[in-house]
């Protein structure tokens, strides 16, 4: 969020078209046959067996395209099961593409709470357990990891992961009894991306907030022109990513970036299209709808900034609408941007209800610092600049 960024920065320091065949599941067995041979065309799903140069692979998640022999590795997708023989199994490729579409990850299990985000030492911070019992509010996207020193993981790039105000707040949230989700990187800072310099070396930065907090997930917040306008930090992150879900298949992985009132712009649809040929499996793809420069009606801006990346989901990955829908998260910013567009508590609750229809998977703004009221207050870090009841965005949200 750009706003979010710029204060807070002042203030701190699947499968392609259904033509797409999937190949049914060939077991090993005794006689070590191989398995119907790769083809990389064919969509392949957990436990499916193919053969490639006289030995047999198992897929470990989906996968599409990825030769087993170049990606047998230790966190690669294929398990190397050695050399096979004497023939194939009995089950062979079907001959034609099957009627009920590509085999896609499913619709259903990637849905989080509603966590707006909090920062920490900005915005008259408020106490998580107050807004946990004044809201029924589950979760927190907590800002922002940035990097100290090289490629080493901290709170704002200065305060390391323990002992600060960030780690006993996420100590707070979770005594209150909700979660929380670290945003890494932002509109500004010494992030990440550009500083550590491999893909295996930024994982690593992103493995070490995980082992940390035992997190359930994270979000990289791609922005600005040293990440989301860099293809060479862009395509780093989204392998940083890739090796993450490998190693951590349980952590949900979020990539967070800006829209237009039509979908995403011409960097988003290649970090998209880029995220499916790596083969990154992103679980959620969150747009941050807000500073449209004049989107004046945020209701239908919101709602056309999602169908617009539906839409682009749908093209990439060959996904249905309800699964596209369900690898969406939107982030907005509650009150006043910084372009002076007007969310009120009215048009989030209509945000909130048709996120809901359509079953997003992410609901977040920034920031609850600011949910307070304080109209004609301007954009400020600690009250959203119109008329509201305090935590009134975060109550909505905890709808979701």
């Amino acid at each position: 969020m750009k706003l979010s960024r710029k204060l807070a920065l002042v203030a701190s320091v699947g499968a392609v078209a259904t033509a797409a065949a999937v190949l049914p599941m060939a077991t090993s067995n005794a006689a070590v046959a191989c398995a119907p041979a790769w083809s990389a065309s064919a969509v392949y799903v957990k436990d499916n067996v193919a053969s490639k140069g006289g030995n047999n692979y198992t897929a470990k998640w989906w996968t599409q395209g990825e030769d087993p022999v170049l990606k047998s590795g230790q966190w690669d997708v294929w398990i190397n099961n050695g050399a096979c023989g004497g023939g194939t199994t009995p089950t062979t490729p079907p001959t034609t593409p099957p009627t009920t579409g590509p085999t896609t990850p499913p619709a259903t299990g990637t849905k989080m709470a509603a966590a707006p985000y909090i920062y920490p030492g900005w915005g008259n911070p408020p106490a998580p357990a107050t807004v946990v019992q004044a809201t029924g509010i589950k979760a927190f996207t907590m800002a922002f990891v940035l990097a100290s020193n090289g490629c080493n993981p901290a709170w704002d790039g200065s305060s390391g992961l323990t002992g600060g105000a960030h780690a006993s707040t996420i100590a707070a949230i979770r005594a209150a009894g909700a979660d929380v989700v670290p945003s890494i990187g932002g509109w500004s800072g010494n992030k990440l991306g550009p500083n550590c310099s491999t893909a295996e070396a930024l994982a690593g930065a992103y493995q070490k907030v995980i082992d940390t907090f035992q997190l359930k997930a994270i979000d990289i917040d791609i922005e600005n022109t040293d990440e989301f306008e860099n293809y060479v930090v862009a395509d780093r992150i989204v392998d940083a990513l890739k090796i993450i879900k490998q190693r951590n298949p349980n952590v949900k992985t979020i990539l967070t970036f800006g829209t237009t009132t039509t979908g995403p712009n011409a960097h988003g649809v290649r970090l998209i299209q880029q995220a499916k040929a790596k083969g990154a499996n992103i679980d959620i793809f969150t747009q941050m709808p807000f500073d449209f420069s004049g989107g004046a009606d945020m209701y239908a801006s919101t709602v056309g900034a999602t169908e617009g990346l539906k839409n682009v989901l749908k093209s990439t990955f060959g996904y249905t609408d309800a699964q596209a829908y369900s690898r969406i998260g939107i982030s907005g910013m509650n009150g006043l941007s910084d372009q002076q567009e007007v969310t009120s508590v009215d048009t989030w609750t209509r945000i909130r209800d048709y996120a809901k229809s359509k079953n997003l998977a992410r609901f977040a703004f920034w920031a609850v610092n600011r949910d307070r009221g304080c109209a004609g207050g301007g954009v400020v870090s600690n009250c959203s600049g119109i008329a509201q009841a305090d935590w009134a965005f975060t109550k909505v949200s905890a709808g979701f």
